[in-house]
């Protein structure tokens, strides 16, 4: 059992920049983040694209901006727990809860704030039809530790950054990399879709366009990948691991299910604190909702801010949180 003072349900730039605000009361976070690093979206999607609209930076770039915030945050000595997706919510007899992940991982928290940005992010999976048979036992949706597939034969599919960097990455890991695309160009980096027809010009992957997968096979554990070529015909090859990197799909997920207001897929606030209908839980971020809501970063920080005062209560629910002013030089200062 982890013990903390708020769990934090989303690892991306609020949740992070709520971390700081937290600990500037001196409350403790655990945060819990169903992708297997944090930065939620900025890292997992876009790290190289540039945002405009961050106070003090005329541009910054996703995975700057959330190296940043995780800079600010350390001195608060957060705790995480990543690549897990929160089931279940329970709450006990004092007002407190405790949240159980998809692996089992159990959290007992005073407070839950969810700033889970679009919601949890689920991988768009292939159509195969005995395709959950072998997730688990040789088809991972996401790459958590690189050293699983070292000196293993490797199936990627995909053609957007993820697919291209993982490919170039396991490379150097696996035994065989092969990987596939309905496509013949691809959606990622100019820069990565060149370094991947290098590797393959030099056969240290192999590179199969316009195919598709159609079949998955095994004993107990995945064993082959059949693909389709754009002549109809089958191709089989032999695999341990098959990663489809397919994009992911932002879904609540279990959130939906825990009595809140839900609008349109989000969840509504008092924007007096950002409380949900349900006391000690809060939403902050692209996640919640209200009347003149506006999806941008700089909101959640905001929101973030303002709900950390309400939560103090529920944390030190025997101090008054109050701030002392004095003038220096006839400035007002704390």
């Amino acid at each position: 059992m982890i013990h903390t003072d708020l769990c934090i349900i989303g690892a991306g730039p609020v949740g992070l920049f709520a971390v700081f605000e937290a600990g500037l009361l001196k409350m403790r976070c655990h945060l819990i983040d169903a992708l297997p690093q944090i930065g939620g979206q900025l890292s997992e999607i876009y790290p190289q694209k540039p945002i405009y609209d961050i106070p003090g930076y005329p541009e910054v770039k996703a995975q700057d901006l959330v190296d940043n915030l995780m800079e600010q945050a350390k001195p608060f000595q957060p705790t995480f727990t990543l690549g897990e997706r929160v089931d279940h919510l329970d709450k006990q007899e004092d007002g407190s809860f405790i949240v159980t992940t998809s692996d089992k991982t159990k959290v007992h928290a005073k407070v839950i704030i969810i700033a889970g940005g679009l919601g949890c992010f689920e991988p768009r999976k292939p159509v195969l039809t005995n395709l959950e048979e072998y997730e688990g036992k040789g088809i991972n949706y996401m790459v958590k530790n690189p050293e699983t597939y070292r000196d293993k034969n490797v199936v990627i599919a995909g053609g957007g950054d993820s697919a291209l960097d993982w490919t170039i990455f396991l490379a150097k890991v696996a035994k065989r990399v092969t990987l596939v695309h309905r496509n013949e160009t691809f959606r990622g980096a100019p820069d990565s879709a060149s370094k991947v027809f290098d590797l393959a010009n030099n056969g240290k992957i192999d590179l199969i366009l316009s195919a598709n997968l159609k079949e998955v096979n095994g004993n107990g554990k995945l064993e082959t990948v059949i693909l389709e070529d754009k002549n109809k015909q089958d191709l089989s090859i032999d695999a341990d691991y098959l990663i489809p990197l397919f994009g992911l799909s932002p879904k609540l997920g279990p959130i939906a299910d825990w009595g809140l207001s839900i609008d349109k897929n989000a969840i509504e606030v008092d924007t007096r604190d950002y409380s949900t209908g349900v006391e000690r839980i809060y939403a902050i971020g692209d996640i919640n909702t209200y009347p003149g809501k506006l999806k941008l970063i700089l909101c959640g920080f905001h929101e973030a801010a303002i709900m950390m005062h309400s939560a103090f209560k529920y944390v030190y629910p025997d101090q008054k949180l109050s701030f002392k002013y004095t003038t220096v030089n006839g400035v007002n200062a704390f």
